[in-house]
């Protein structure tokens, strides 16, 4: 597959326009919220196009990024979008508006199975076996080719992915659940900012 992939320091440029739907991810230097920071943000149209984002680390000033995150026409669909939405809250300092989650959906719609990582749903609905072995490499500097694609293949297929998690969703009469559950994403992210990250539900 040939991606069109776009690195961009610090922002957006002004000129890029998005559709109602894009697909979202982040990469950090790990996943301790107090400790580690956002590094790149990746975005896709659907249309085998990744722009990449390298934030500024000591301003983080993002205007055209954070204008888009903020606008509720836009569907945003990430995966695993609480980890996401955590660090994009605390250092972009916003709230995303219209989020989908295809982890969330996957863990309704698919009781099939127990397997609900990106790569797994990528094997699944896309038929590519992707390798994830430079998830764990540093984003906080220069950046290789192979990271640009790795960070690339992470949005690139969530719009699939989205679509095909929707339609088992609708047929197995699930998606208004889905739908009432995804409402919680954001209050989810603010008990995680209040370091509370255990079951609340739970006796």
């Amino acid at each position: 597959m040939n991606l069109d992939i776009k690195l961009h320091k610090k922002d957006l440029p002004d000129e890029i326009e998005f559709s109602d739907k894009i697909a979202i991810d982040c990469e950090f230097t790990g996943l301790n919220i107090e400790r580690d920071r956002l590094c790149l943000l990746q975005i896709s149209s659907g249309k085998n196009d990744a722009h990449i984002i390298q934030l500024d680390k000591d301003n983080y000033n993002a205007p055209n990024l954070k204008r888009i995150l903020k606008d509720n026409n836009i569907n945003k669909i990430f995966h695993f979008a609480r980890a996401d939405l955590l660090f994009i809250k605390k250092y972009l300092d916003v709230n995303v508006e219209n989020v989908n989650c295809t982890k969330i959906m996957s863990k309704i719609g698919r009781s099939y199975s127990d397997r609900h990582g990106l790569k797994d749903l990528i094997k699944e609905f896309i038929g590519l076996d992707v390798s994830k072995h430079l998830q764990t490499s540093d984003f906080g500097g220069e950046l290789s080719d192979k990271q640009l694609k790795y960070c690339a293949q992470d949005v690139v297929f969530l719009h699939k992915i989205y679509e095909s998690l929707k339609k088992i969703l609708v047929r197995e009469k699930r998606i208004i659940l889905y739908e009432k559950t995804k409402k919680f994403i954001n209050t989810r992210v603010d008990l995680d900012f209040a370091s509370f990250k255990e079951d609340i539900w739970s006796h």
